[in-house]
């Protein structure tokens, strides 16, 4: 049963409703969570296996890839094995230290998998605009460190919104309306004043939608500007051929944090905060 902890200072045990309010789709929503993440899992995992033993794709747009997969392969396990078990069991609890480590990396997941989309759209850039020496500024060293500072800076950021979340007091109901530790859930049950965490928040999320979609764009912006110069049709189809797919990766992933956390929500639209969170995060990385 579904209860509520008051009058106590610190709350050590959350508990997330899920999907409770339609309790008669919960076997139907297990079975098509539990089928899309066994999707996401082989397929990602089968892109990873591909692209490490065939010597064909040892090159950076693979490389790149491969970690995609490893992030879509991670977020998903963060947030769906948990969303798997208060589908099927009574007790949906979760313990505080539990809740900040999935909002964690979940976070972090997040952040990382923001930039490592637009250090593919830098890599696209230089393969259509310079296609010959594509692999002189691509070399091995610079896409490891790159990658390595999407990690770095997903991780940093992470850190900061969780102890921005960690150092608030929890005191009330300890019912979390969402099925996972989503941020604006969380902070619906802080008594203390959240201005700070809400500030790092905004900043961090400002920052890091405006500079990855800047860097989006300005390579965009280039790599039309050089196809439209091309004069073989060969070559535009190629260049846009080789684009299209991880166009439509980045328009799915910011369109739904845009409906996400752009989109006004009143307090009576928890269900479709919900529902907006399941599209990121279930379906979003199959």
């Amino acid at each position: 049963m579904v209860h509520e902890v008051r009058n106590q200072s610190s709350l050590s045990t959350f508990i997330l409703s899920g999907f409770s309010e339609f309790p008669h789709f919960q076997a139907p929503l297990f079975l098509l969570f539990l089928t899309i993440y066994t999707v996401t899992l082989v397929g990602n995992l089968g892109i990873i296996v591909i692209i490490r033993i065939n010597p064909k794709l040892q090159t950076p747009m693979y490389f790149f890839l491969s970690h995609l997969s490893f992030l879509d392969i991670c977020y998903s396990s963060v947030f769906t094995p948990k969303l798997l078990e208060i589908l099927v069991v009574e007790d949906r609890t979760i313990s505080f230290s539990g809740c900040m480590i999935q909002f964690f990396f979940g976070c972090a997941c997040v952040i990382t998998e923001m930039f490592m989309l637009a250090v593919m759209t830098y890599d696209r850039f230089v393969a259509v605009f310079n296609p010959l020496l594509y692999m002189v500024p691509m070399s091995h060293k610079f896409c490891a460190l790159l990658v390595a500072g999407t990690y770095l800076w997903g991780v940093l950021c992470s850190v900061t919104l969780t102890n921005s979340l960690v150092g608030l007091s929890y005191c009330g109901s300890n019912i979390i309306n969402h099925f996972c530790c989503e941020y604006s859930a969380i902070l619906s049950l802080s008594c203390s004043d959240p201005s700070f965490s809400q500030m790092a928040c905004f900043i961090i999320s400002t920052f890091n939608e405006a500079c990855s979609l800047l860097i989006i764009m300005a390579s965009y912006v280039f790599i039309v500007a050089t196809v439209i110069r091309m004069p073989s049709k060969g070559g535009l189809h190629k260049a846009f051929s080789t684009c299209t797919s991880h166009l439509t990766a980045i328009s799915i992933f910011h369109g739904i944090i845009l409906l996400l956390y752009c989109m006004p929500h009143s307090k009576s639209s928890w269900f479709l905060l919900k529902v907006e969170t399941v599209l990121f995060t279930v379906l979003s990385p199959c």
